[in-house]
């Protein structure tokens, strides 16, 4: 029902797989494109879960990998934000204890949710062994899981069986 921190952290020490070097080339392409909003504190966690999805064809914006991002958050970077929250396809939030207690997070999610269709958010839900992290959310958006297979799936709210795989999304 979550995908394990260890999981991610093991995931982004694995080679990267390029599908597109740009966001630009990733739209040429037909590359599924998505924003990730996560804690800047879980690095590893987001690279783990960019490998991860990258494995399944898609091409994910990341702030701090933003040559162009202010250094120091203010009014700039908050528009910088929502425009790539609007441009890209998908809003992805990894739900850590950090991105839960994060002050920018919940304010990324309410803005997607403003902008974007239902069905463009994707919770990513985590487990560290004491608890499940992003319950909050999970009746709200669709989520994405491990399938049974070890692929990445997207199930709707309630939803136990019968997921989408992500790379078919």
């Amino acid at each position: 029902m979550a995908i394990r921190i260890d999981a991610l952290r093991s995931a982004a020490t694995r080679p990267r797989t390029v599908v597109a070097r740009t966001l630009t080339e990733a739209r040429a392409l037909g590359v599924k494109t998505a924003f990730l909003c996560h804690s800047h504190r879980d690095p590893d966690l987001a690279q783990g879960l960019v490998r991860l999805l990258t494995d399944t064809g898609w091409r994910v914006y990341i702030d701090w990998q933003d040559e162009e991002m202010p250094q120091t958050p203010n009014r700039e970077t908050a528009q910088r934000i929502q425009q790539k929250i609007v441009d890209l396809e998908y809003f992805l939030f990894l739900a850590t204890p950090n991105s839960m207690a994060s002050r920018w997070c919940p304010w990324e999610i309410g803005y997607a949710d403003g902008k974007k269709q239902l069905d463009r958010i994707l919770i990513i839900p985590t487990t560290d062994g004491a608890g499940t992290h992003g319950n909050e959310y999970l009746q709200l958006y669709r989520r994405v899981d491990l399938s049974d297979k070890g692929e990445l799936a997207v199930w709707r709210p309630g939803q136990s069986n019968n997921g989408v795989l992500v790379k078919n999304l």
